[in-house]
């Protein structure tokens, strides 16, 4: 007897069941995108499954879409839940949704932090069918009682990878009290699959799917090798700002000289970062040291030139960042290899300056048969709008633990926060006091066997790489850990 799942093949346009025909339609689209003509057979079908896509990619009608088919308009509830790491990704997704659901019947509510909850209330309590929210807002209308999930029947993780690093791993638990005891048929969208990615899908998932767009098979590709073309002046700021978008668990910095080195990890230390380097310069007492945290996974960024990191492996790597291209081709495998390991994947991000060092990455990737893409550097705009939307997440869980003791304590200080954002001058003290808040919060050691005694577990922010703790709370669990029933 053969047992052997037949496999779930791309779909067309032509084949799509009239629903989705009409909303392509209206949406104008002659063709699927292939994440669409990938994912929406699987979705269909039930399916639980991993995708591998990125920003811009067609991902957002890859979800929505077969919500025309699995949703029922005449039930007044919430019946799909749209889990994003930002607010800016959650007024698009509703608006995809406003063109693609609503001429069917189906009613959307982008719920997110950093505005007010009338609006937001309203939405819900006209018995929105699908809700588009970012973890620590969708928690807030839960406990609020404003939010109920017991509906629902698609959960979508979009953009995993940012959520994580956003610091939303304890609201995505407290969440899954929430879930109801019945199926659910869930998918998680992220760029990379990083360790901690995986672990979440562990979590919420049993057994799912992984969809790649990158390979003519279905897999997760190990390294997603990027390069960002910078002038050589701006080399350590482009670092940062990529430090701050990807948000690593824990990376190395390769650089081919033991100057560069020293001067790399002062500036990653000068911004706060848990940061330590290796070199021939170390004496053996600092090298000791150091290797003493990389073996118990307590140094999140190690600075280092290929002779010192030589047999040096740290677990759950998520990013190695190439300050410049090696001075050897075989050097830049042995680089990138450091991450996308045990079945998980990581990225390989080199910084070069000018047409000869883009002749150098090109010849390397062509060499050893892997693709590269370049990738925009980080603004300050971006970086700040990232920033602003991560501490606000923190804050706005740190409110949520305050009991109504400490809550009344903190009104003695309204007035004094109300006159600090009056001028340019006084709102520099607010804005020192976020700076310090950011820096304890966000630039702390990797997750490991560790950890400083200061810091509590409610306040880290990245999920821990071999464990899903539910730091936070929330709600008392539902059915069993994953809050559903398994078919």
């Amino acid at each position: 007897m053969n047992n052997k799942k037949e496999p779930i093949l791309p779909i067309t346009v032509d084949a799509l069941p009239e629903r989705l025909k009409d909303a392509v339609k209206r949406a104008g689209w002659k063709d699927l995108m292939p994440v669409q003509a990938i994912a929406i057979p699987h979705l269909l079908a039930g399916s639980e499954v991993m995708i591998q896509a990125r920003t811009g990619s067609g991902k957002t009608g890859a979800f929505l879409l077969p919500m025309l088919e699995y949703l029922d308009p005449s039930r007044a509830e919430t019946q799909a839940l749209i889990l994003v790491p930002t607010r800016e990704l959650a007024k698009q997704v509703w608006q995809e949704s406003q063109m693609l659901c609503t001429p069917a019947g189906f009613r959307t509510a982008a719920v997110y932090g950093g505005t007010g909850y009338g609006e937001q209330v309203a939405a819900l309590k006209e018995g929105a069918h699908i809700v588009v929210g970012t973890p620590g807002r969708i928690l807030d209308h839960l406990l609020r009682r404003t939010l109920s999930l017991e509906g629902i029947s698609m959960l979508i993780f979009d953009e995993a990878d940012r959520m994580l690093s956003m610091g939303f791993y304890p609201d995505m638990r407290a969440v899954q009290r929430y879930l109801p005891p019945h199926d659910i048929n869930t998918c998680m969208f992220s760029a990379t699959f990083p360790t901690a990615v995986l672990n979440t899908a562990r979590a919420f998932t049993r057994n799912p799917e992984f969809l790649s767009l990158s390979q003519d098979h279905v897999h997760v590709s190990e390294v997603d090798h990027s390069f960002c073309d910078v002038p050589g002046m701006d080399k350590d700021k482009t670092l940062v700002n990529l430090i701050e978008m990807e948000n690593p668990a824990a990376a190395i910095i390769f650089s081919n000289t033991k100057s560069n080195v020293h001067y790399i990890n002062v500036v990653l230390q000068r911004y706060g970062y848990d940061a330590d380097e290796l070199s021939a310069d170390l004496s053996q007492n600092d090298r000791e040291r150091v290797l003493g945290r990389i073996r118990e996974g307590t140094l999140r960024f190690l600075v280092a030139t290929d002779v010192a990191a030589r047999g040096i492996d740290i677990p759950h790597l998520s990013h190695v960042i190439q300050y410049e291209p090696p001075e050897d081709n075989e050097s830049y495998i042995h680089r990138a290899g450091r991450t996308g390991r045990a079945g998980a994947s990581g990225a390989a991000i080199t910084l070069i300056s000018g047409g000869v060092e883009r002749s150098q990455i090109d010849r390397i990737a062509k060499q050893y048969k892997f693709s590269i893409s370049e990738r925009k550097i980080p603004t300050d705009e971006e970086v700040s709008a990232v920033v602003t939307e991560r501490i606000t997440a923190h804050l706005e869980a740190r409110l949520r633990e305050r009991d109504k003791l400490q809550a009344e304590r903190s009104k003695r200080f309204v007035p004094l926060a109300r006159q600090l954002a009056e001028t340019d001058d006084e709102s520099a003290v607010i804005a020192m006091l976020l700076d310090d808040y950011y820096q304890e919060l966000l630039h702390a050691p990797a997750e490991g066997v560790k950890k400083p005694p200061e810091r509590s577990p409610e306040r880290e922010h990245r999920p821990p790489p071999d464990s899903h703790r539910d730091n936070r709370g929330g709600g008392r669990p539902r059915g069993n850990d994953r809050g559903r029933r398994r078919r």
